[in-house]
């Protein structure tokens, strides 16, 4: 298991060029408690590009919160039940290796439904530090990416993490962005950091390219 941690830095080249020997994966994104906005959108147009396909579940039934706290409200409105059945319906039509990714609260919904997908090819998360689930199929490959410090993703939580990927036998990379915000990759938040969102995309098309 790496950790990788400081300075930003970014490799030469498109991130976003189609390289003739890349292995297309099918992704299916699950988003923060704000709802599927435009970030989910933008991240599926670029894995596209990227020669993969992905899709953006719906959890919320078209809702979006202004707010965390309006999310909040959403979620105990909705329930966190229909939410991961929301999940679940999105999955549906998907491959069994399908790529779980998940924003925020929606890494919490890729760990509720990844014991049913015991063929997923791999797991990416963004913006938390999930309880993995019981059962994580051997071998499983997962990349988390997360600010540094974030008060909804603490140090603290990084050694439960890393025994239960540990005791998995994962594959898994964590990598943390010194100074940047929470939702780091939004553009439309004010916790976006440009160098951070980009250095992570290139992490995660190494990652899929290999899935």
């Amino acid at each position: 298991m790496a950790e990788c941690t400081g300075p930003l830095t970014s490799p030469v080249g498109d991130p976003e060029a189609v390289a003739h020997d890349v292995v297309m994966a099918h992704i299916a994104l699950f988003h923060s408690i704000l709802g599927r906005r435009s970030v989910e959108h933008l991240a599926v147009e670029r894995w596209r590009r990227a020669g993969h396909e992905a899709v953006a579940v719906d959890l919320f039934d078209g809702a979006t919160a202004a707010g965390i706290d309006d999310g909040f409200a959403l979620i105990d409105r909705i329930g966190w039940d229909t939410v991961v059945d929301n999940g679940r319906r999105g999955l549906a039509d998907m491959p069994d290796e399908t790529v779980l990714a998940g924003l925020s609260m929606g890494t919490g919904v890729v760990c509720e439904l990844l014991p049913e997908r015991p063929g997923t090819a791999g797991i990416l998360l963004l913006h938390a530090f999930p309880e993995l689930p019981a059962g994580v199929t051997t071998g499983l490959r997962a990349q988390v990416h997360v600010a540094e410090p974030d008060e909804f993703a603490r140090s603290g939580q990084l050694p439960s993490l890393r025994q239960a990927a540990e005791d998995a036998d994962m594959a898994m990379e964590i990598f943390r962005y010194q100074g940047a915000g929470h939702f780091y990759i939004d553009r439309d938040l004010p916790d976006y950091d440009p160098e951070a969102t980009e250095l992570t995309w290139r992490r995660m098309l190494t990652f899929l390219d290999g899935s």
